[in-house]
Parts: structure tokens; C-alpha cells; sequence
């Protein structure tokens, strides 16, 4: 491995990547076509490549635990970090469209697993589109935290069905999360906040959580606090939008 010291990719106190060096476009046409590698089925992903210390490889025993949280359009992974310390017995993954932000990702981790041996062993983070790919990598009722922060607002009307959430989207969110899994939403688009919070309050498999709940969830806080589009809204003083449902079973 290279000395990060001799890297300028790598900060020389930190030993993080530098994010300078990844840089991409804020935001991707989800609609068209990416070439990357897709899992064939949930079955099908390798534990082995992410989660290496818990699963020495495809073929041999290890943990029989599945991923259960996931972060939808990830960035540069802040809420992920955050979030393997606070729940270090939990598989977590960040799902991100644009490559050169998940090879960002990914050396990130690895640098931290460096540093902190035992630590960050439990996160990771795949290239993949998951507007149209999510079914292939979670069975049914995996996930028992579902994110989507700061996602791209599509501001004109011909492009709304870009946005990642939507009414036809939640049937599979649903679908892959757990009965009284949790989907968290945040934007400082005040539009798109109540099209999301619209879109969930109208899906009958999911049911607003009430404000004790949502003040007893450590998560909750972490959404401003742990991501980059979040400091950056709290240091120009803006507001955010958050909607926060829990994946309910539908009334028969």
C-alpha cells in the first residue's frame, strides 16, 4: 500500500482522502443508462468485498448477518460514518450513482479501518443506480433504516419523475423494508420537502412517526449534523424539510 504521508491524495494529519480529488457532478440523470456491475439478486452480492473482516470470502462460513441499514445517494459518506459507530452491530451501505464520489467512499473506509482497527468493519458502499436497481441487493424486509438525504430536487415538472422518491419508488422501499423500519427524508427544498412528505403520507404502507418518537431517535439529529449538505445548509442558515414514516402493514 501506498504511504499516505507520500500521497497527495491522502490529507497528511488525517490520512482521509482528500475530496478534492474526487470531485463530480452534484447530481446524475438517474433515467439513463450507467455501465457498472449489478448484483443478479440479494443473493447474489458478494459480502465478502465489503465487509471483509466478517466474511472472509463468498465460499466460507462467517456471519450470517445482513445488511441492514442503507443510504440512498450517499455523497461522500458523513451519515455513514456516523452511523457504524453508533450502531457497530448493524451492516450498513451507502448507494451512490456517481463514481468517482464511491471510489471516495470507499477509500475513505478503508482509511478508517486503518487507523481503527475493529472499527468501520460493519460499512461500505457500492456503485449502483437505486431507482432502478434497490430489488437486486435487499430481499424482502432486510432493511430496518432506509436514507434519503438532500437528493436531487428536479426542479422542473418534466423531470419529477427523476425524484427518488415517489409513489411507485415507495411500493419497493416497502417492499425491502421490515415492518416498523424507518425511512428518513431531509431537504432545504421547501417543494420537494412536501412532495416527499406527500408522497409518504399517501402510501398506505407507511405512517408518519409521531414528534416524542422523532426527538428519541438519535438518528434523527444525525441528519443535519453527520452529512456534508447538511453543515453546509446549517453554516448559510437555511432551513430543512424532514419527513420521517416507519413502514407500517396495510389496513385489509
Amino acid at each position: 500500500m501506498l504511504d499516505k504521508e507520500g500521497n497527495s491524495k491522502y490529507n497528511k494529519s488525517t490520512h482521509l482522502p482528500r475530496k478534492r480529488f474526487y470531485r463530480a457532478r452534484a447530481h446524475s440523470n438517474p433515467l439513463s443508462d450507467s455501465h457498472f456491475p449489478v448484483s443478479i439478486s440479494p443473493s447474489h452480492v458478494d459480502y465478502s468485498v465489503h465487509f471483509p473482516q466478517l466474511f472472509p470470502s463468498l465460499n466460507e462460513g462467517g456471519s450470517t448477518k445482513k445488511i441492514e441499514f442503507a443510504d440512498v445517494g450517499c455523497g461522500f459518506g458523513g451519515l455513514l460514518i456516523s452511523l457504524s459507530t453508533l450502531f457497530p452491530e448493524s451492516l450498513m451501505i451507502g448507494m451512490e450513482i456517481r463514481d468517482k464520489v464511491t471510489e471516495y467512499v470507499k477509500e475513505r473506509i478503508l482509511a478508517l479501518r486503518e487507523a481503527n482497527p475493529g472499527q468501520y468493519q460493519n460499512v461500505s458502499v457500492v456503485r449502483t443506480n437505486s431507482m432502478k436497481y434497490i430489488p437486486n441487493y435487499f430481499g424482502k424486509g432486510q432493511l430496518s433504516k432506509l436514507f434519503f438525504l438532500f437528493p436531487d430536487p428536479h426542479f422542473k415538472e418534466k423531470n419529477h419523475r427523476r425524484r427518488v422518491i415517489s409513489t411507485h419508488l415507495l411500493d419497493e422501499y416497502a417492499y425491502v423494508l421490515g415492518i416498523g423500519g424507518i425511512i428518513y427524508t431531509i431537504t432545504d427544498v421547501e417543494e420537494l420537502g412536501d412532495w416527499m412528505k406527500d408522497c409518504l403520507e399517501g402510501h398506505p404502507m407507511f405512517e408518519a412517526l409521531k414528534e416524542e418518537e422523532l426527538e428519541a431517535d438519535p438518528v434523527v439529529k444525525l441528519l443535519t449534523s453527520a452529512t456534508e449538505e447538511g453543515q453546509k445548509v446549517a453554516r448559510n442558515g437555511g432551513q430543512t424539510f424532514q419527513a420521517v414514516y416507519r413502514r407500517v402493514a396495510p389496513s385489509l
